[in-house]
């Protein structure tokens, strides 16, 4: 199975959700990839500090297109609140994660918008059942 995250620019909520989400599932079953309509060049300086602070490293990842073929195979779609400027590839499952853009937030807003990512995409993962064993432990 295979799940896009999509935003606008690729540069933040989406980078995260898929680094989560890679993280959380099982590769056998399931697999993200991140994606915008109108992709940076590079993925934001408080979402590499903040991403970092719990143990995933994005200095290498790159904001790429949503493309036709990096859909092509995909089952779900999740956008990051992005409103109107969404993407919408027909025939696939499409979920809307309402979630403020972390570009030029200060570092504290930017780990709440980290928090609230973490725990989208360890419920998303549950209810998909693509989980790793003992990988979804949530900490208050």
């Amino acid at each position: 199975m295979k799940v896009i995250f999509a935003c606008v620019h690729n540069a933040g909520r989406s980078q995260m959700a898929a680094a989560f989400f890679n993280l959380y599932c099982d590769s056998s079953k399931a697999q993200a990839q991140s994606a915008g309509t109108k992709p940076g060049i590079t993925v934001h300086a408080e979402v590499l500090q903040t991403m970092k602070e719990v143990g995933i490293d994005l200095s290498q990842v790159k904001p790429q297109l949503l493309t036709d073929e990096l859909a092509a195979d995909a089952h779900m779609l999740i956008t990051m609140g992005c409103g109107e400027t969404c993407p919408m590839i027909p025939g696939l499952r499409r979920t809307d994660w309402a979630l403020q853009d972390p570009k030029g937030q200060p570092i504290e807003r930017v780990r709440e918008i980290r928090d609230q990512v973490k725990n989208l995409v360890q419920n998303l993962v549950e209810e998909l059942d693509v989980a790793r064993v003992q990988s979804v432990s949530r900490t208050t």
